[in-house]
C-alpha cells in the first residue's frame, strides 16, 4: 500500500498537470499517475489555439470557463517561463475565420461577447498568401496560440520544482476501494495507492473508471488527425479557421493543418483519407502550401461530451472524488480555469465561477 499524498490525480494531461501545479503552489502534496507517458495523449496532440474571450460579457457556462482561462494564460505562461526557463510559445497572433453562408452571422458568436472583430470582404488583403476569393472573413485580433508540447513540459518541470508533486507514469488505474461514501484507495498496475482526495482527469478514458461506480457520463473518444507542413518560410501569421478545421502558423514557418472528427473508438492511427483531407484544406486556403514538405502526421483521442460541456466537480455518492474531463477540442484553452476551480473546490475556497452547469449528474439536454 502506498500513500499517494493529500490529493491523488489520475491523468497526466494538461488538466491534471495544471491542477497539480496549482495545488502544489499552495503547499498541497500531490501524487499524479498516468496510464502512459505524461502529457502524450490529446493534450499533446492538439494545435494550441486559444480563442478570444471576454470575462466581463461571457454568459454561457462554456464561454465563462473559456474567459476565466483567457484571463489566466498570460500570467501563467510568464510564471512558467520564469520558473522553468521553458517558453510555451504563448502569443496573441490573431485569427481569421472564413464565413460560409451558414455562418454568415459567424461574427455573432464572438461579437455577441463583446470581442473585437472586424469583417473583411477578402482575407488576402491582410494575409497575401491566403487564396483570394474565399469570401467574407472575420478578423479576431485577440485570438492566441501556444505550443502544446512546450506547455506540457513547462508544467511538468514547474510541478517538479515545487517539491510537492510525485509522478508515476505507465501506471494503469484498475479499481476503486470505497468505504461508505469515501474513496479509500485505487488499485493500479503498480500497486494500491491511498489518498485523501482523488481527481479523475482521465480524458476519453474517464467512463472506464467511473463505470466501476455505476456512473456513466457519456464521454467518448473522438479521433482528431493533424498534419505538420513545412513550406520553408513564413507564409502567414494568423490562425486560419474554416468550419471545424484550421491552419495554425508557427513562428518558424511550419503549419499545423487540423483536424478531423472521427468516431473510431480508441484507435489512434492516422489514415490516408484523413491526411488527404487536411492537405486539401491547407492548399485551398494557402495555395503555396502545395509545395510544402509533409513533416509528420499524428492523431489524438479527444474526450467528447454528450452536450459539449466538460464534467467538472464532485462525483455523486463519493464525497472525496472529483472529475475534470470531457473538454473535447478545448482541453488546452479551458485548462487554467478548470484547474483553478478544481483547486478551489478541493481546498474549500470560494469558487471563481459556478460549476452547476458542469456537474457530473446533469441531464445532457439541459444545454441543448
Amino acid at each position: 500500500m502506498k500513500h499517494g499524498g493529500d490529493v491523488v490525480i489520475l491523468g497526466g494531461g494538461v488538466i491534471g498537470l495544471t491542477t497539480a501545479y496549482f495545488l502544489a503552489r499552495e503547499g498541497v502534496s500531490v501524487h499524479l499517475l498516468d496510464q502512459g507517458p505524461l502529457g502524450k495523449e490529446a493534450s499533446w496532440a492538439g494545435a494550441g489555439i486559444l480563442p478570444p474571450s471576454n470575462w466581463e460579457t461571457a454568459r454561457h457556462p462554456f464561454d465563462r470557463l473559456r474567459a476565466l482561462s483567457g484571463r489566466l494564460f498570460p500570467s501563467l505562461s510568464a510564471e512558467l517561463r520564469e520558473c522553468t526557463g521553458i517558453d510555451n510559445g504563448y502569443i496573441r497572433c490573431g485569427g481569421l475565420e472564413f464565413l460560409r453562408k451558414e455562418k454568415e452571422a459567424g461574427d455573432q458568436e464572438w461579437g455577441g461577447e463583446g470581442i473585437p472583430i472586424e469583417r473583411l470582404p477578402d482575407a488576402s488583403k491582410i494575409e497575401p498568401a491566403v487564396a483570394p476569393g474565399l469570401g467574407r472573413a472575420a478578423l479576431m485580433p485577440t485570438m492566441g496560440q501556444l505550443r502544446n508540447p512546450r506547455h506540457l513540459q513547462a508544467l511538468r518541470v514547474a510541478c517538479e520544482r515545487t517539491g510537492k508533486v510525485r509522478f508515476q507514469e505507465d501506471v494503469e488505474a484498475k479499481e476503486f476501494s470505497i468505504r461508505g461514501e469515501q474513496l479509500r484507495s485505487v488499485a493500479t498496475s503498480a500497486g494500491t495507492v491511498e489518498g485523501g482526495i482523488f481527481l479523475l482527469a482521465t480524458g476519453a478514458w474517464t467512463d472506464r473508471l467511473l463505470g466501476h461506480l455505476g456512473i456513466h457520463t457519456g464521454i467518448q473518444p473522438v479521433r482528431g488527425q493533424i498534419v505538420l507542413l513545412n513550406p520553408g518560410q513564413v507564409l502567414f501569421r494568423r490562425v486560419l479557421i474554416l468550419g471545424a478545421r484550421y491552419l495554425v502558423p508557427r513562428h518558424d514557418g511550419r503549419v499545423l493543418a487540423g483536424s478531423t472528427e472521427e468516431e473510431a473508438g480508441f484507435e489512434k492511427q492516422t489514415t490516408a483519407e484523413g491526411v488527404a483531407g487536411l492537405i486539401h484544406l491547407a492548399v485551398e486556403l494557402v495555395p503555396a502550401l502545395a509545395r510544402a514538405d509533409v513533416e509528420r502526421c499524428w492523431a489524438g483521442l479527444r474526450p467528447g461530451s454528450p452536450d459539449g460541456l466538460p464534467f467538472i466537480g464532485r462525483v455523486p455518492g463519493v464525497s472525496n472524488l472529483l472529475v475534470a474531463a470531457g473538454h473535447f477540442r478545448a482541453g488546452i484553452q479551458l485548462s487554467p480555469g478548470t484547474a483553478l476551480v478544481i483547486k478551489e473546490a478541493i481546498l474549500g475556497q470560494p469558487l471563481s465561477m459556478s460549476l452547476e452547469a458542469f456537474r457530473v449528474e446533469r441531464d445532457p439536454r439541459e444545454h441543448d
